[in-house]
């Protein structure tokens, strides 16, 4: 029995739901997505593998079902010939179907990339947008519009605010990517500045997750905990705590990095996000945390060396010993808020030595220009106090 071709109808495509195929017959089909874009593709085996050739939008005003059956015979009549009809396209000159968003972001963060420092950031980049946009990931770049961004944004924008964040700018710049190489005319749909802006709160208003800082007044009671446990992750996280540095700089440092004698850290451009050097005045307690750590100092080894020959401590493992001391409602990198909060409401030392001793940039480019110092002194009197107080030293 022949196959039946010709099975849509005009009314058919007009009311058409997806996300769906709805076949025609002969190889063409009308792909209409969740959002209800619709696109003409023509599905053929090249060489024994499936192919997809697009042949327009098949919206209002474009591409006809009966222009897309003319499309879809010629494209037949090539196959049948032994050519393949998407390079035919190509060396026709003619212009190939709009790019879907995946491809364009795809070829983006292939451009980005050699410039990252992070070898894990283009994988991080993609399954963001994968994720949380598999709908935008499918449309033709051109047919997405600020309803499928909200679509994306609004499932994780209260409850995963730091990943809504990411996957917004990540598709912003996607966007405009598309607009400086022509693939796409019009407004940015994942524009912040007078766009969402108007649409979602701001991201000083949302909550900080599930993993809010530790109060500082409950840390002189957490350190004491920690020096009741072996574990190396223990004196890791409480190395991390008297030094407000971040997680990756922490897993990371080296021994070569380290002066006991002067109690300073000197983090390398590489492993701050900065990517500016950046000394850290060790407080007594911190200099003895390390003088008490067994095993080979060679420079090229880690203050916190994993399990592994050659590998640091993982993310995981500081983050486990939380969960193991049921406090897995902080997280590690909090205790970065601790510390400014400490700062803020019970000192008197001015908030741009805290944010220095954070490694944050502060002022600028031309007023950091002129500062010829980082206030090391008055950095490690400041981590010294910090020192005493999370030791449960409490000053008048």
């Amino acid at each position: 029995m022949a196959r039946k071709i010709d099975r849509l109808t005009a009314l058919g495509v007009a009311a058409a739901k997806g996300p769906k195929y709805y076949a025609d017959g002969d190889g063409l089909y009308l792909q209409v997505s969740a959002s209800g874009a619709r696109s003409w593709v023509f599905v053929f085996r090249w060489q024994g593998r499936r192919a997809e050739m697009g042949l327009g939008s098949a919206a209002a005003g474009a591409v006809g079902l009966a222009e897309a059956r003319d499309a879809r015979d010629d494209a037949r009549k090539l196959v049948r010939d032994g050519i393949n009809p998407i390079e035919a396209r190509r060396v026709a000159g003619v212009v190939e179907a709009p790019p879907t968003f995946g491809e364009v972001a795809t070829a983006l963060v292939k451009q980005l990339a050699p410039g990252w420092r992070n070898p894990k950031s283009p994988k991080q980049w993609i399954a963001t947008m994968k994720t949380h946009a598999p709908v935008i990931w499918a449309l033709p770049i051109q047919e997405v519009t600020t309803d499928h961004v909200l679509a994306a944004l609004h499932p994780i924008w209260g409850s995963k605010p730091e990943t809504a964040r990411r996957l917004r700018s990540r598709m912003e710049r996607v966007f405009r990517a598309a607009k400086v190489k022509r693939l796409r005319t019009g407004e940015n749909p994942a524009a912040w500045r007078d766009h969402l802006e108007v649409l979602l709160p701001p991201a000083r208003k949302l909550s900080r997750g599930h993993h809010p800082a530790m109060p500082y007044a409950d840390l002189p009671e957490f350190i004491v905990a920690l020096g009741g446990r072996e574990a190396l992750a223990a004196r890791a996280v409480e190395f991390l705590i008297l030094t407000g540095a971040r997680t990756s700089e922490v897993r990371l440092a080296t021994w070569s990095e380290v002066d006991l004698k002067a109690a300073i850290w000197t983090q390398p451009p590489a492993h701050t996000k900065s990517e500016r050097e950046h000394r850290v005045p060790l407080s007594p307690r911190a200099v003895t945390i390390l003088d008490e750590l067994e095993g080979a100092r060679a420079a090229d080894t880690y203050l916190f060396p994993g399990p592994s020959a050659g590998r640091p401590l993982s993310t995981g493992a500081l983050e486990r010993l939380l969960d193991r001391m049921k406090l897995s409602h902080f997280t590690v990198h909090g205790f970065r808020s601790t510390f400014r909060d400490w700062v803020g409401e019970a000192t008197e030392f001015p908030s741009e030595l805290a944010e220095m001793s954070l490694a944050h940039l502060v002022g600028g480019e031309v007023e950091r220009a002129y500062r010829r110092g980082d206030m090391l002194d008055k950095r490690r009197r400041l981590m010294e106090a910090w020192a005493e107080f999370c030791g449960g030293v409490t000053t008048s």
